[in-house]
């Protein structure tokens, strides 16, 4: 429309065939980009740059071909440079202002006069007026590029901050419900397990000596004096301020300690326990739920397939790296992805609570938990863990 107004109007002298050939091939582009916009394949930084890109070359001939730097519309090069520098990277956003200034310093010095627009050709091509319009545009281009990049990038920033923040709460408030459901049952089981052991006692008393009834006796006593003995561990630990204060322990101990007390409670399994040959110790501050934690991820690996559960210990510079690998059916990829997010459970009756608590624990230390199918089968669960400085 202005070109159409600058001709029949104003009777500007313009090459009209090639003028209207740049408007029609950005036509084309508009309308190659509308066809792209509908395929299924998202678009990638390296795409909108080319696209924009092409806006400026557009634009330049335009310029080009209706005045250069002496047409009003040149300062319309910042609106595809506010565009980059709202939705690109850092790079990709100076890349496009430089091209803009690169475009608008040609078309100061090469471009198709039109007396109307006000060429002073007796100060020469750079007069007074157009140099400080390259320079205010210049400036503009510059403080666009910063200022748009920085607050795009400061409420994307507070976009993922808030989505994990209500992430958090939510699973805090997951957690809370179970801890109190837990701390409620705690309580109750207290007066059963007494009942049982009383049972027992007497049972075994009852028994013939040597006989198989009585090593099976026993052994139902040792199993109910473990979960008397957990529930007072729980109740013990339940104060917050030794919870406030996990404890700093060489891994390699606090680990075989874990493991060794897991084999009480599973003597089904059979386990292979290995130490990386590195220098220096691997520290961690851990305290009792962190050792329930690791417990669960073993009962899930003795659960898939009890027999030759290999456990690995390693460590890094910031981090110490705990595997677990069983030799069971693995994890389903589509629930993947969700297990310790949510109540979800790989096991036909289970209800996820386990891996729940797990990831929540071992996020609270700053750590996180992975399962991969291993490529020999079975699955491999990686737990990290922040490395601790050794205690003075």
């Amino acid at each position: 429309m202005a070109i159409i107004v600058g001709i029949e109007l104003l009777a500007f002298d313009l090459p009209v065939t090639a003028v209207v050939s740049v408007v029609i091939a950005m036509g084309l582009l508009n309308i190659a980009t509308w066809w792209r916009l509908g395929r299924p394949k998202a678009v990638g930084h390296g795409e909108y740059l080319s696209h924009l890109l092409a806006d400026i070359a557009g634009l330049t001939l335009l310029f080009y071909f209706s005045g250069g730097s002496t047409n009003p519309f040149i300062t319309y090069y910042l609106v595809p440079v506010t565009i980059a520098a709202a939705t690109l990277p850092w790079r990709h956003a100076w890349i496009i202002a430089a091209c803009a200034m690169g475009g608008y310093s040609f078309l100061m010095f090469d471009y198709h006069p039109i007396p109307q627009l006000g060429h002073i050709s007796s100060e020469g091509p750079l007069s007074l007026h157009i140099l400080g319009m390259w320079l205010n545009f210049g400036l503009s281009a510059g403080l666009v590029t910063f200022f748009i990049y920085k607050m795009a990038h400061a409420l994307r920033s507070r976009d993922k901050a808030l989505s994990r923040t209500r992430e958090a709460a939510l699973r805090n408030e997951q957690v809370l419900a179970v801890a109190t459901q837990a701390a409620g049952t705690a309580h109750e089981l207290g007066t059963p397990l007494s009942t049982m052991a009383v049972l027992l006692k007497e049972m075994q008393a009852d028994a013939a000596k040597g006989s198989a009834l009585e090593e099976d006796i026993a052994l139902l006593r040792q199993q109910v004096d473990i979960c008397k003995s957990r529930l007072q561990h729980l109740v013990t630990n339940a104060d917050r301020r030794r919870m406030a204060e996990p404890e700093v322990l060489d891994a390699e101990v606090w680990l075989a300690g874990v493991v060794q007390r897991w084999l009480v409670i599973r003597p089904d399994v059979s386990h292979r326990f290995d130490v990386a040959e590195r220098r220096g110790r691997p520290w961690l501050a851990v305290d009792a739920t962190l050792d329930q934690a690791l417990t669960n991820l073993l009962n899930n690996a003795a659960d898939a397939n009890p027999e030759h559960i290999a456990i690995r210990l390693d460590w890094q510079d910031e981090s110490v790296i705990i595997d677990i690998r069983d030799h069971g059916p693995g994890v389903a990829m589509s629930i993947a992805d969700q297990l310790g997010d949510t109540f979800v459970s790989t096991k036909s009756k289970g209800m996820g609570i386990g891996l729940f608590l797990t990831h929540a624990t071992i996020n609270r230390f700053g750590g996180g938990v992975s399962l991969y199918n291993h490529p020999e089968g079975g699955t491999l669960t990686e737990v990290t863990l922040p490395r601790c400085s050794a205690p003075s």
